[in-house]
């Protein structure tokens, strides 16, 4: 059996931000983001807001994140973002208020289709609602949504949707539990 690997063709994808905008973009991600010695957390929030995010109010973002494109990300209020994050968001990706993503966490939204000779790509959105808190080192897959007050666990992969108040664990995340929340 031929297979054509020339026709890899993803021209129906967009970044949604033109060559100029990304290319500044990448240099302002690598001297202020993914820069380990930049803590100052509101010129980050200034300046994903500059390039099109939309971010709530009380947003805190750590030293080393990495974001792909700030015009696909919506953060709510009053969420963490902790060092070594990497939203590699090919799409939207939206974090709702009081979440927090926990060292190294990583939000994918795009993989390739292995199943095809063209390696096509697959982009899906990621979301977080309220509350929802990711374990250090884990990982949401291309769209997920993890529902309110769930919880990833440290280095677990969430591959399909997180029901609400349910703590998950492992490599796919499994539910082991409901979150209890003390008021």
């Amino acid at each position: 059996m031929k297979t054509d690997l020339n026709r890899y063709d993803n021209s129906w994808y967009s970044t949604g931000g033109g060559f100029l905008k990304r290319i500044i973009w990448y240099y302002v991600n690598i001297f202020l983001f993914i820069n380990p010695l930049n803590p100052i957390s509101s010129l980050k929030v200034a300046c994903l807001r500059i390039f099109g995010a939309k971010i709530g109010r009380g947003v805190r973002i750590n030293p080393s994140v990495n974001i792909k494109y700030p015009w696909l990300l919506e953060v709510g209020d009053h969420t963490w973002i902790g060092e070594g994050v990497w939203i590699d968001n090919l799409s939207k990706v939206k974090i709702r208020s009081h979440c927090c993503l926990s060292q190294r966490a990583v939000l994918l939204t795009g993989n390739h289709d292995y199943k095809k000779s063209t390696f096509d790509l697959i982009v899906e959105e990621i979301t977080l609602e309220d509350g929802v808190w990711l374990g250090a080192g884990s990982m949401i897959c291309p769209g997920v949504t993890c529902k309110n007050h769930s919880v990833l666990g440290v280095q677990s992969v969430a591959t399909r949707n997180l029901e609400s108040f349910v703590i998950y664990h492992g490599n796919p995340a499994q539910p082991v539990r409901k979150r209890q929340i003390l008021m």
